[in-house]
């Protein structure tokens, strides 16, 4: 549940962010010059917090799996590596449980936290420590971070990521596209399977239904970044960053013709990764690894 007194707002240089710890440590809004980069819908039902993962906005935090993990064709289970079951909610169980938070000094950003507990141990039981950090670096560049640590005694799976829901009207998709370095296509079938590697293409139309749940798979080191190109800005994906782990793929996604938002979402693994071990980590004990990235907003000549 979530309330105004939950929402941290931090502004820089004409920029402004919302975020709601005790709410999944949701990224809610993002504008820059007063438009909005994110989306968010507005008003929202505030009844609508009890069901966060349903909020067709900001950006959930996936973790420790995301997607859709299967086993024996039933969605939500997991086999951990001694073959017992565990049951483990789509995307994981971030999205909907409470963070902790602290402003950094400067008043430029925040780090989120998330820690093992009782209810989470049940479907996923790990040490962990999650931690989720924004930061404002000017007025059209956000940093963000997922950090990871084990403090317990065994290894840890998992492979986190980003759903970022951003800002576009539905008649402008044929007039935004998505551009990539290179890739390969892929898809989850129903019964969780991943396809084949296909070859990407450097640009598609955000108009094209083909790249609706489409796994968009980093091939090799690239400093080109990835671009969300809409009518009125363009949104740059700096995915290599120093010290970070490795990006797996970038995934394309809206719910349907008339939503006036497109997630693009990179992410470390594959969905069932723990299965398929497409980008699955194993993080050692006592060892913590960051995921960087940083989003740049340019406006249209």
């Amino acid at each position: 549940m979530s309330s105004e007194k939950d929402v941290i707002e931090i502004e820089r240089d004409g920029a402004v962010i919302q975020l709601a710890p005790h709410a999944g440590g949701r990224l809610m809004t993002w504008r820059v010059g007063g438009e909005p980069v994110i989306h968010w819908p507005d008003p929202l039902d505030e009844t609508a917090w009890s069901n966060a993962a349903k909020i067709r906005g900001g950006n959930p935090l996936l973790f420790p799996f995301l997607g859709r993990h299967f086993v024996d064709a039933e969605i939500g289970k997991w086999r951990d590596p001694d073959g017992a079951v565990h049951a483990l909610p789509t995307h994981g169980f971030a999205r909907n449980l409470p963070f902790s938070s602290t402003r950094d000094a400067d008043g430029h950003g925040v780090r989120m936290t998330l820690v093992d507990s009782d209810a989470t141990r049940e479907g996923y039981p790990f040490a962990f420590r999650f931690e989720a950090a924004y930061r404002l670096i000017d007025g059209a560049t956000l940093e963000v971070e997922l950090t990871t640590s084990n403090p317990g005694e065994v290894a840890l799976p998992y492979y986190a990521g980003h759903h970022f829901y951003f800002h576009l009207p539905h008649d402008q998709r044929a007039h935004s596209s998505v551009q990539l370095p290179r890739t390969e296509r892929r898809r989850q079938l129903p019964d969780g399977s991943i396809t084949d590697a296909g070859t990407g293409a450097p640009r598609y139309s955000l108009a094209d239904a083909s790249i609706v749940d489409c796994f968009h798979c980093l091939t090799g080191p690239s400093d080109e970044p990835v671009r969300l190109v809409l009518p009125n800005r363009t949104v740059s994906f700096e995915l290599q960053q120093p010290d970070s782990v490795p990006w797996y793929a970038v995934t394309t996604w809206t719910e349907s013709d008339t939503s006036d938002f497109y997630c693009v979402e990179p992410w470390i693994g594959l969905p069932d990764a723990i299965h398929n071990g497409h980008g699955l980590r194993w993080l050692a004990p006592g060892k913590t690894e960051t995921a960087s990235l940083r989003l740049v907003v340019t406006s249209a000549p």
